[in-house]
C-alpha cells in the first residue's frame, strides 16, 4: 500500500483525520471505501513514509484488512474521530449529522487528489456501524450504499447503542455481512437475520476462520472475522465494483 494522511480543519482547534491507502500501482481509482472502525472508534493513525506505523486500533477488522480491499481501482479511507474526541467516539456524536459533515469534507479533500474517484461506499464494522447506518441518512446523495459488518444487532441491550433503535435500513441500499458464530451481545448472526428479513435487504453469512482469542466483542474472534479477513474483503470488493451481491454465504 502506498497511504497518507488526510487531515481537514473543522475548527481552529480542532482537526479531522483519516488513512487514505492505496495498492501501489493506483493512480485512478474509481471507487472509495469509507471505513468506520468498532469501539472506540479512535484512530489516531501515524504515517512515515508511505505506511501507517502505528495506531490506536491497528487490530481492528477493517483496519488490519485494508490490504485485501485495496486495488488499482478501490481506494480506502480509514475514518478517525475527530481531534477534540478524547479516547471514545462517542455513539450520538457518530449518529449525528455533524459527524457526516466532518467526514464529508475529508471525502472531498481525497476527491480533489483523485477526481477518478466516481463512486463512495461506506463500510463500517461493530460500533462503527453506527456512523455507516447514519450516513445514508445524512448523506444519501453522497454514497452508493452501506455495508455493515458485524454490525450493532441489539440495540436495547445493556451497554449498547440506542441510536439505532428501530433504524429503517429499507430507505437506501444496505448490505450486512456477519459471522454466524459471532460471540458477541450486541451483534448477534440471529439478529442480522431478523434486521435482513424485516427491511428485506441482503445479508451475507461467513463461516469459518480461526486462531480465535481475546473478549467476545473484540476483534480476534469471529466478531472480526479472524482467519477470512481476506475471504470478506474480496467480496466486499466485487459489491464494491459491481453494485450486486453475488453470494450469500462465504465459507
Amino acid at each position: 500500500l502506498k497511504e497518507q494522511l488526510i487531515s481537514v480543519e473543522l475548527s481552529p482547534r480542532i482537526q479531522q483525520q483519516g488513512l487514505l491507502s492505496l495498492a501501489a500501482n493506483s493512480t485512478a481509482p474509481t471507487r472509495l471505501a469509507v471505513l468506520f472502525p468498532g469501539y472506540p472508534s479512535v484512530v489516531r493513525p501515524v504515517v512515515e513514509g508511505q505506511s501507517m506505523t502505528s495506531s490506536k486500533l491497528s487490530g481492528n477488522f477493517l483496519i488490519r484488512s485494508r490490504r485485501h480491499l485495496a486495488t488499482d481501482a478501490i481506494a480506502t479511507l480509514v475514518v478517525d474521530c475527530h481531534s477534540d474526541s478524547g479516547d471514545y467516539c462517542s455513539s450520538s456524536y457518530q449518529a449525528s449529522s455533524k459527524r457526516h459533515q466532518d467526514v464529508l469534507k475529508l471525502i472531498q479533500e481525497v476527491k480533489k487528489q483523485y477526481p477518478s474517484i466516481q463512486e463512495i461506499w461506506a463500510i463500517g464494522t461493530s460500533m462503527g456501524t453506527v456512523s455507516s447506518s447514519f450516513v445514508l441518512t445524512h448523506e444519501p446523495s453522497i454514497y452508493k450504499g452501506a455495508i455493515h459488518t458485524a454490525s450493532i444487532t441489539e440495540p436495547n441491550a445493556r451497554n449498547s447503542y440506542p441510536e439505532l433503535r428501530n433504524f429503517d435500513y429499507a430507505k437506501a441500499n444496505h448490505i450486512f455481512i456477519h459471522h454466524l458464530n459471532d460471540p458477541c451481545f450486541l451483534t448477534t448472526h440471529s439478529g442480522a437475520k431478523s434486521i435482513a428479513e424485516k427491511y428485506k435487504r441482503p445479508l451475507i453469512t461467513v463461516t469459518g476462520g480461526g486462531d480465535f482469542r481475546g473478549d467476545a466483542c473484540k476483534a480476534f474472534t469471529e466478531h472480526g472475522f479472524r482467519g477470512k479477513e481476506k475471504e470478506v474483503m474480496t467480496a466486499i470488493g466485487k459489491i464494491l465494483m459491481t453494485a450486486k451481491v453475488e453470494t450469500l454465504l462465504i465459507d
